[in-house]
């Protein structure tokens, strides 16, 4: 079955890591896979692990989501979107810097995030959620850190710019899954099936998880494989340097539903690569036909 996929991956021209399973399928086994089981660096998926621990401490009373926080620009997380764009200091409660997380991948919003739930209290609930092969060891303030210390850059952009620059070559262990956050597709897989169905929060909370990642506003990897207005797709992406990635839910109109990782390693480091991107959503796509 994985043939197709590989076929996919190839004349995009990337490494691609995959994992799909139908979410309604009594029989677990049955599966889409491309070395499902390797870890690879999460980018901004590591965004949903920790959607889903700031969740489960939300559960058990460890935080309160309406509490609020204020960012200040001296000293948040920058990115592209969402509140590290903005001039002024910002606040908003818990709850709403998840959305704008999931919803626009806000960098800032998820390193605020992070702090509140922690490193080793959210490596605690991974643990109790089954995922054997998935680690956050730092947010995205974090990964800047990193690269610019690999890279000797003055600078986040400057750092950025070195791994999109295809003439130079990729600094030491900066693809490396031991350096950062990591997961497999297998068990973000596994992260989505118990999350739609209920296993891993209440019901409130398990509501405000498929409401938030069906917000995601980004249409370019995963959805780009079902451009019909009957299918659902629910995701979050991720993308540094040469990886792009996304996972999420599928829903087709008669209600089926797919849980689906996808991570790509692409050949050249330029920020747009919309051949890589549409190899996500064919990817998918096909998952979804060889399942059903």
């Amino acid at each position: 079955m994985s043939a197709r996929i590989r076929a996919v991956f190839e004349d995009a021209g990337v490494r691609g890591w995959m994992h799909a399973v139908a979410l309604d399928s009594p029989d677990s086994t049955v599966e889409v896979e491309v070395d499902a089981d390797t870890v690879v660096p999460m980018a901004s998926v590591y965004k949903v692990p920790l959607l889903a621990g700031f969740c489960r401490l939300v559960d058990l009373g460890e935080v309160d989501p309406r509490r609020q926080l204020t960012l200040d620009p001296s000293t948040r997380t920058p990115g592209p979107t969402g509140v590290s764009i903005l001039a002024d200091p910002v606040t908003m409660s818990l709850r709403d810097l998840a959305v704008s997380m999931m919803t626009v991948s806000d960098n800032a919003s998820a390193d605020a995030l992070l702090d509140v739930v922690g490193l080793q209290r959210l490596a605690e609930l991974l643990e109790s959620f089954g995922l054997k092969r998935t680690w956050v060891r730092r947010g995205t303030a974090g990964n800047l850190r990193d690269l610019q210390r690999r890279t000797g850059a003055d600078d986040p952009d400057a750092a950025l710019a070195v791994l999109a620059d295809n003439d130079r070559t990729d600094p030491v262990g900066v693809y490396e899954a031991a350096n950062g956050s990591a997961s497999s597709p297998r068990d973000l897989t596994t992260l989505l099936r118990r999350l739609w169905t209920g296993e891993l929060l209440s019901e409130e909370q398990t509501a405000f998880v498929r409401t938030t990642m069906h917000r995601q506003l980004f249409m370019h990897r995963l959805a780009s494989g079902f451009p019909h207005d009957g299918v659902r797709v629910a995701g979050k992406t991720g993308t540094f340097g040469a990886l792009r990635h996304e996972v999420g839910v599928v829903t087709l109109p008669g209600g089926a539903a797919y849980a689906i990782a996808v991570f790509t390693l692409a050949a050249r480091g330029d920020f747009r690569q919309p051949r890589v991107d549409a190899a996500i959503g064919e990817a998918a796509r096909v998952a979804v036909d060889l399942l059903r």
